[in-house]
């Protein structure tokens, strides 16, 4: 299975120690190098470990991209991770695009991509019995990682 994620999926799951989620789900995750820049990996900071440990395992690869045109395009409204990780699911025609941001999701499904984000992510992970529970997770993703998320879409996704 191909799948391309941007960056905050995948450094707000290493914040709240839920990097494993996307492993277990789609065994590799590739990210272009506007996502690995963003990332920062070399910096001590939350999550920078669990991320480093990931890319050494290989289970998260670095591709880069070829589709310069679309990726320029794509940044006139977004920002040069989420073009590059659209840019990139595109040109590998990827199976998932692991994205949060509202206007990333849009431009992804405009192109045919199918996305998830950390939400659907966390009910993957709760309906598998990875997780016991949602809340303290979403709580630590809003506490530890600024995680935004609207309060009726929060409410219902904790009442399921």
């Amino acid at each position: 299975m191909l799948v391309v994620s941007n960056t905050s999926p995948i450094l707000n799951l290493a914040i709240v120690n839920q990097l494993g989620l996307l492993q277990e789900q789609f065994g590799e995750i590739l990210i272009p190098n506007a996502v690995l820049d963003e990332l920062k990996i070399s910096e001590d900071r939350p999550g920078s470990q669990a991320i480093r440990e990931a890319v050494s395992a290989g289970w998260i690869q670095i591709r880069a991209v070829s589709n310069e045109p679309l990726a320029k395009l794509l940044q006139q409204t977004l920002d040069r991770g989420e073009s590059e990780a659209i840019t990139l699911a595109v040109e590998l025609q990827a199976d998932w695009t692991v994205l949060d941001e509202r206007e990333g999701r849009k431009a992804a499904k405009s192109l045919g991509l199918r996305v998830t984000g950390i939400i659907g992510i966390l009910l993957r992970a709760k309906q598998s019995g990875k997780l016991d529970s949602l809340q303290p997770v979403v709580d630590g993703l809003i506490k530890q990682a600024g995680f935004r998320i609207a309060p009726e879409l929060l409410g219902q996704i904790l009442k399921d």
